[in-house]
C-alpha cells in the first residue's frame, strides 16, 4: 500500500487544521505538524472540526522544520506555493510523498522554496485571488494523489440509508 503524507509547517487556524486532519483520516494520509502551531491540539476549534475522527489519524509533531526534515529522510517532498511554476496535475506522485503546506498567513520559507523549485507545486487559480483556504488546497492534493494511485484502500461506491439500489 502506498503512503500519503501531509505535512503543516507552523499551521496558524485551528480549524483548518482540524479540517485537514479529517481529510487525513478519511484517506488514511498520514499528518505531521511542525511547531511553533498558533493554537494548542486541545484547541477546542481543532478538535470540534474533526473529533470524531480523531482516533483515525497518524500524527506525528515536530519541533520545526529541522526536526521533520532530519527524521523523514528518503521521501520525496512536493511543496505546494503560490509561489510554484509548476502545476500539481503535472507532477507523477510517487509512494512516500510529502506535500508540504506553510502558514495561512505566509505560506513556506522563501528560501526552502528556492531551494526546491523543480518541487514547488501550485494549483491553477485568477491572478486576482490570493490563494484558496489552506484545508481546501490540501484536499485538492490529497485527492489528486490518491486518484493517480487509483484510490487505494477507499471505499468508491456508497449506498443509500433507506433504499437498495
Amino acid at each position: 500500500m502506498n503512503t500519503l503524507n501531509i505535512v503543516l509547517v507552523e499551521p496558524q487556524i485551528p480549524q483548518n487544521t482540524g479540517n485537514i486532519a479529517r481529510t487525513c483520516a478519511a484517506t488514511g494520509a498520514r499528518l505531521h505538524l511542525v511547531e511553533p502551531m498558533g493554537f494548542h491540539v486541545d484547541d477546542k476549534k481543532l478538535k470540534r472540526a474533526g473529533l470524531d475522527y480523531w482516533h483515525l489519524l497518524d500524527i506525528t509533531y515536530y519541533e520545526d522544520l529541522e526536526d521533520f526534515f532530519s527524521k523523514n529522510k528518503g521521501g520525496c517532498f512536493f511543496y505546494f506555493t503560490t509561489k510554484g511554476r509548476h502545476n500539481y496535475c503535472d507532477v507523477s506522485y510517487p509512494d512516500n510523498s510529502y506535500l508540504v503546506f506553510g502558514r495561512e498567513d505566509a505560506g513556506l520559507d522563501e528560501e526552502l522554496l528556492r531551494k526546491n523549485e523543480k518541487s514547488c507545486l501550485r494549483l491553477p487559480m485568477r491572478s486576482e485571488a490570493r490563494s484558496l483556504n489552506l484545508s481546501n488546497t490540501v484536499a485538492v492534493g490529497v485527492f489528486e494523489v490518491l486518484r493517480q494511485w487509483n484510490f487505494p484502500a477507499l471505499q468508491n461506491e456508497g449506498k443509500l440509508t433507506k433504499y437498495d439500489w
